[in-house]
């Protein structure tokens, strides 16, 4: 079968692009915004509206199967990719990817993934086309995007849902409610993104840790309900504590102990600025915890972008698990190998990803994950819990459902 035709539709995502820099320095919040200039280069705003892209492929049977380009909330800071404009990248795709698949056959994800993956194109780009060569392989075969993942990789398909990081964003009081009510297995992100959310010396977010436990705790969905406690911190630890990494690991272990009887994680304590630089402090924070028995692990985020920024964290036990933030890593068999790769070396895997993505990488994603079984993968898009929620533990129950009869 071959793909007929090829078109691109603009889109919105699930939430916005960020100026982080910005957020973390100058700007103030104001409602849904903040004021201030933008520090990064091509925002034209601190909070600008997300943006996507549809790449629709025409099969010749006259299916479509698509996918959706989309960057992450803090785009072109921590080693990524610049902001991901819709009239900047669609005559982009146009011009560079149309003429690698229009007219061709459709023949396995990996081959078809790699042609795209290996352009030098935006990761978003990248990201989106492979979504569309997964569906058109599936499409193809009669099959599910997942057991052509399996397959392709020599996989097994999960036989249970893969555990959701649910994300609050800065209504993290109420959201928490919500992923509690519905029994999510790992929350709530907070977005601790500033240290005005953290507290001078983290007492902030103490407060609000004791509060989390109690609450889990007190509305507890069913009996033995314990999520995980998952707060992304995005270097700000290391700013209250000016890097002292000793002061960084009593605030790790005065926050395992206001958790208990949950385990607690913490993404990204500190963000030095490069990769480098971030892997040697996040091998050091992991080593200390372990040899002073602390038991909150550590997440890696900022400067591990791509697959092979994965492996040297990996590699370097720089934290407990990776995030695999997949639009980041461009082509989805990029998350894919991720996934493994963790897996494979004893770091723990997190099919993580924005909120700033759509409903379609979502439903995707959850495809990768039923075939990947990673850790955690995270409700994706948006801030607002119930919606992200859904489309991805919907999807992955229809997977449970029909991976025996197709």
């Amino acid at each position: 079968m071959k793909i007929k035709e090829i078109i691109c539709a603009a889109g919105r995502t699930g939430f916005f692009f960020d100026d982080q820099k910005a957020i973390k320095t100058t700007a103030t919040a104001d409602g849904n915004t903040y004021i201030g200039d933008p520090c990064t280069p091509g925002f034209t705003r601190v909070r600008q509206a997300g943006e996507s892209i549809s790449v629709l492929f025409v099969l010749e049977d006259g299916q479509v199967a698509y996918g959706d380009c989309a960057a992450v909330q803090y785009s072109g800071t921590g080693g990524r990719d610049p902001l991901f404009l819709t009239g900047d990248f669609i005559p982009v795709i146009q011009r560079e990817v149309v003429p690698l698949y229009k007219g061709k056959d459709i023949t396995t994800f990996r081959e078809m993934a790699g042609v795209v993956d290996a352009c030098p194109l935006h990761t978003a780009i990248r990201y989106g086309v492979t979504q569309a060569c997964l569906d058109a392989v599936a499409k193809k075969e009669k099959k599910l995007m997942a057991q052509i993942v399996a397959r392709e990789y020599g996989l097994v398909l999960s036989d249970r849902l893969i555990p959701i990081f649910s994300q609050s964003g800065d209504d993290r009081y109420t959201n928490a409610d919500k992923m509690i009510l519905k029994g999510a297995e790992v929350l709530p992100h907070a977005l601790i993104n500033n240290m005005s959310k953290l507290g001078e010396k983290g007492e902030k977010l103490l407060e609000y840790i004791l509060w989390l436990r109690n609450r889990i705790m007190k509305i507890a969905p069913y009996e033995g309900y314990a999520p995980v406690i998952h707060i992304d911190v995005y270097g700000v630890l290391g700013i209250a504590f000016d890097h002292d990494f000793e002061k960084i690991l009593d605030f790790l272990g005065q926050a395992e102990r206001i958790a208990n009887p949950f385990t607690i994680r913490i993404e990204g304590p500190v963000d030095m600025g490069g990769r480098e630089a971030q892997v040697e402090a996040l091998a050091k924070l992991t080593a200390m915890t372990a040899a002073q028995g602390i038991k909150t692990e550590i997440v890696a985020d900022e400067w591990c972008n791509t697959y092979e920024d994965i492996k040297i964290f990996t590699d370097n036990r720089a934290g407990h698990m990776a995030q695999i933030k997949t639009p980041d890593l461009g082509g989805i068999n990029n998350a894919i190998e991720a996934v493994r790769y963790c897996k494979e070396n004893g770091m723990g895997a997190y099919l993580g990803g924005t909120c700033n993505e759509t409903d379609r990488s979502g439903q995707i994603c959850a495809h990768i994950a039923m075939a990947t079984m990673p850790c955690q993968m995270l409700a994706k898009p948006g801030m607002g819990v119930d919606e992200g929620y859904m489309i991805v533990y919907n999807e992955m129950n229809r997977i449970l459902a029909l991976k025996d009869v197709m």
